[in-house]
């Protein structure tokens, strides 16, 4: 044990000579640590206050002795039993000789002198306070593997994220005292990481929704770096198990698990954002007719023909040509929606296309392969070849009506159901010079 003597200042009095053998700072304290600093000076923090005005005052004025502000010098405290000496490093802590937050010399008295507490817990909360001014973080989501760097002093190498999680296990067994929840949600403590996962997701989903007017994001769809689609996704089949744990409950049949199932208050959450988040049906269908409906509700006129409309990369007209010509393919409750917000009616039967038979589409592909072989002299055509055949029109995909016959596919199927052909149809190609 070393015993220094104070040296006398030009206000110490009767106290310069005066030993104390308690050192002040610990193996494991420093400057950077005030939490963490021993207790052996509690009793003399209300005499700083005295003691400090007196240095700065000394340092102003030129009084101070100069070797006492040396490399080695020491501070001294006052109290009513005498004078500690202080290293640098524990004087450090209440000279104020640079600007500090004030949050931390009044968690100091908060933990040190007002409501001291063990070690172990000092020090998590001396690293959980550092490690959010280092990061910039506001809250506590600390990752379970955080263990603080070697450079943090008197919090070095402290198993942060262990500590972290710890403090929940606690808080949710009941078990963690009222105090240090208190002091922990000071900091910025997150108590449940799916909480915490989940109030983001809202955040964003509500984000989402005012830019595209809906919140129905495909899985691959992202905002803000924040993976929307796919956290939508996880909600929709939360909730959609969630309907079939009440449908089981209604038929009064045991359910499986309730566990995944998503909680009505959350289920809340998302209506507000967009009412039709989770469809019965089909996602994909439920995103087009939003953006037909926004269209609507736009100004704009259901588009009919495809092309019309495009928004966010879907075609409108398309898709609401496919709904009227599909009308028998849809729910009940999806045919009711579309004729009254929408007013949109199945295609009567003169704009359906007229049902093609065999014969029929036999003949413009026996007319492409007569061009072809005219033009040619041939029949030995190409795999990917396509014909265009003169005087035809349809709906086969032709520019201005003109029918388009992908010749060299219908050669090879020919030849492949070259048995099953009827004798008339062989006799056709036959005379083509058909090279079977």
């Amino acid at each position: 044990m070393v015993v220094r003597a104070a040296r006398q200042g030009p206000y110490d009095g009767t106290h310069a000579g005066r030993g104390h053998s308690h050192p002040a700072v610990g193996p494991f304290e420093d400057r950077h640590g005030p939490q963490t600093l021993g207790a052996r000076f509690r009793r003399h923090l209300l005499f700083r206050s005295r003691r400090s005005r007196r240095r700065c005052l000394a340092r102003h004025t030129g009084d101070q002795d100069q070797e006492h502000d040396g490399e080695d010098g020491e501070d001294v405290l006052e109290g009513g039993g005498g004078a500690v000496v202080l290293s640098r490093a524990a004087a450090g802590v209440l000279l104020f000789r640079e600007e500090r937050d004030p949050a931390v010399p009044a968690q100091f008295v908060r933990l040190r002198v007002i409501n001291p507490e063990d070690a172990y817990w000092r020090r998590g909360i001396e690293a959980a306070g550092r490690w959010l001014r280092e990061t910039g973080n506001t809250v506590l989501r600390v990752p379970y593997t955080v263990v603080t760097p070697e450079d943090w002093g008197a919090v070095a190498g402290y198993p942060l994220g262990q500590w972290i999680a710890d403090q929940r296990r606690a808080y949710t067994a009941g078990t963690l005292e009222a105090g240090r929840v208190a002091e922990l949600e000071k900091l910025g403590m997150v108590w449940s990481e799916q909480d915490a996962a989940w109030a983001d997701g809202i955040a964003v989903a509500k984000q989402y929704a005012s830019a595209h007017g809906h919140f129905l994001p495909p899985t691959t769809a992202t905002w803000e770096g924040h993976p929307i689609g796919v956290w939508a996704k996880n909600a929709r089949a939360a909730a959609r198990r969630a309907r079939e744990n009440e449908e089981l409950h209604a038929a009064s049949r045991p359910v499986t698990s309730a566990a995944s199932a998503m909680t009505g208050a959350r289920q809340d959450e998302l209506d507000a954002i967009d009412p039709g988040w989770c469809p019965v049906w089909d996602t994909g269908w439920q995103r087009c007719y939003r953006l037909v409906h926004n269209h609507v509700q736009a100004g704009g006129t259901p588009p009919e023909a495809a092309g019309d409309v495009v928004v966010q990369g879907k075609g409108l007209g398309r898709w609401v040509t496919a709904q009227r010509f599909g009308w028998e393919q849809l729910l009940p409750v999806q045919q009711w929606i579309l004729e009254n917000t929408l007013k949109i009616t199945p295609a009567g039967e003169d704009e359906r296309p007229v049902k093609q038979t065999q014969d029929t589409k036999w003949a413009p592909n026996l007319a492409a392969a007569r061009q072809f072989h005219a033009r040619e002299g041939h029949l030995r055509v190409p795999r990917k070849h396509v014909e265009h055949p003169e005087g035809l029109g349809g709906r086969q995909g032709g520019v201005d009506g003109g029918v388009v016959v992908k010749l060299g596919i219908w050669l090879d199927n020919a030849r492949k159901r070259a048995a099953k052909l009827p004798e008339q149809r062989r006799t056709d190609l036959d005379q083509l010079g058909m090279p079977w």
